[in-house]
């Protein structure tokens, strides 16, 4: 989410990179230089009114926010940044470690107006457009799907998107992304203090425990969010440290088990 604010911007020219994705240059000059190599990508929402705004926004060099990509209602993809550098999307952020968040990753903005201000679900021709632009990322870089994220997941204190309506489900199909377990999920009933540390090991911060249980929920559990640890919870979140559904299978098929 941007931090709204007036500017200007520029649309420059209409380019194909190497996957074949049509990308409009639109050049922000809020940047420098990496201190990580790139192993992340985080998906973010505007949370502005209109594409213009956010495009105004990430390129004002008074703002000090940036993304590396853009996404429009419409699929547009604009580039702002040049995935060598470190855009300026994550702000104070951690993930499995990395304290860095910006410098180890690609950010893609796609516009949506977020929950101030009338959240949506987001458009099929930005899921379209999402997904080849991400896939070549992935391919250029070894990202692992753990390490594909959302806004809130890095920073659960301060951010809620790209939120529950965005289709992870979507990106999991096309192993963009970690699928939301369903199968044979077991409830390890562990006291909430071990659930925390159990949530810290796959990746979040938990200083707000409370924020990351939140954050934790709306991406994998975005039927209810309340940042209440429960069975439900828990069983899910052992199911992702032991391999998902697939592992939970393999293991019944271990033990003789029928699935």
């Amino acid at each position: 989410m941007i931090p709204e604010a007036a500017g200007r911007f520029t649309f420059v020219a209409l380019r194909r990179n190497p996957a074949g994705v049509s990308i409009v240059e639109t050049p922000s000059p809020n940047f420098n230089e990496r201190q990580l190599p790139v192993s992340m990508i985080v998906l973010h929402y505007t949370g502005m009114e209109s594409a213009e705004a956010a495009l105004a926004r990430l390129t004002d060099p008074t703002a000090e926010v940036s993304a590396h990509y853009l996404i429009d209602e419409d699929g547009t993809i604009h580039r702002l940044v040049a995935e060598d550098k470190r855009a300026w999307h994550a702000g104070q952020s951690h993930w499995r470690g990395i304290t860095d968040v910006n410098s180890a990753s690609i950010g893609i903005e796609l516009v949506n107006p977020g929950h101030e201000n009338g959240y949506r679900p987001f458009s099929e021709a930005q899921m379209e457009a999402l997904v080849p632009l991400m896939a070549g990322i992935v391919r250029r870089y070894g990202i692992t799907r753990g390490n594909i994220v959302g806004h809130s997941d890095v920073a659960p204190a301060r951010k809620d998107d790209p939120g529950e309506l965005f289709d992870w489900e979507k990106l999991a199909s096309l192993r963009l992304a970690l699928p939301r377990p369903a199968k044979y999920l077991t409830d390890p009933l562990w006291s909430d203090a071990s659930f925390l540390l159990a949530l810290e090991r796959f990746g979040y911060d938990v200083v707000d425990g409370e924020a990351a249980v939140r954050a934790f929920q709306r991406r994998f559990r975005p039927s209810r969010i309340d940042g209440v640890i429960d069975g439900q919870c828990r069983a899910i979140l052992l199911s992702l440290l032991t391999g998902g559904d697939k592992g939970a299978a393999t293991r019944r098929g271990r033990k003789g088990g029928s699935y």
